[in-house]
C-alpha cells in the first residue's frame, strides 16, 4: 500500500481551506502542519479532529504550556515520533524550558515503568484509593 499524498492548500476543496484557515488564524502560523495535510484526504475527520483538538487545547483549568506537556507525554508513551515532535515544539513555543523536558521524561518513563509493573504483578488497588 501506497503512502498517500498530503492535500496541499491550492488543491484543497472548500471545506478543506476553511479548516485550514481557522488553524492558521487560531494558531497564528502561515501553513498548517503535515498531520492537517494528511487528514484532509477525508475533510469531515479533518474538521472533526481540528474542532476536538481546538477546544480540548484552548485555556482553561490547565495553562496551555502544561497541556502540551501531557501530549508530549501521552505521544512519547504510544511511540508517536510525529507527535512528539509537534508537541515538543508547541511546549517549547509556550515556554518549556530542557529542565522541564527532561522531568517530563522522567516521569514518562517511571510511569511506565511502575504501570507496567503493577500490571505484570497484578496488583490490586488499595481499599484507601478507592
Amino acid at each position: 500500500m501506497t503512502t498517500p499524498s498530503p492535500i496541499e492548500y491550492v488543491d484543497a476543496p472548500p471545506q478543506v481551506r476553511a479548516v485550514y484557515d481557522d488553524i492558521k488564524k487560531t494558531r497564528n502560523v502561515a501553513d498548517v502542519n503535515n498531520f492537517w495535510k494528511y487528514l484532509a484526504r477525508d475533510p469531515a475527520t479533518l474538521k472533526r479532529t481540528w474542532e476536538s483538538v481546538k477546544q480540548i487545547m484552548a485555556p482553561g483549568a490547565l495553562d496551555p504550556l502544561v497541556k502540551e506537556m501531557i501530549y508530549l507525554a501521552v505521544s512519547v508513551t504510544n511511540g508517536c515520533p510525529y507527535c512528539i515532535a509537534s508537541h515538543s515544539f508547541a511546549a517549547r513555543k509556550a515556554r518549556m524550558s530542557e529542565a522541564m523536558f527532561g522531568e517530563v521524561m522522567a516521569v514518562v518513563g517511571m510511569a511506565n515503568e511502575t504501570n507496567r509493573l503493577a500490571n505484570g504483578y497484578r496488583v490490586p488497588i488499595d481499599d484507601a484509593f478507592n
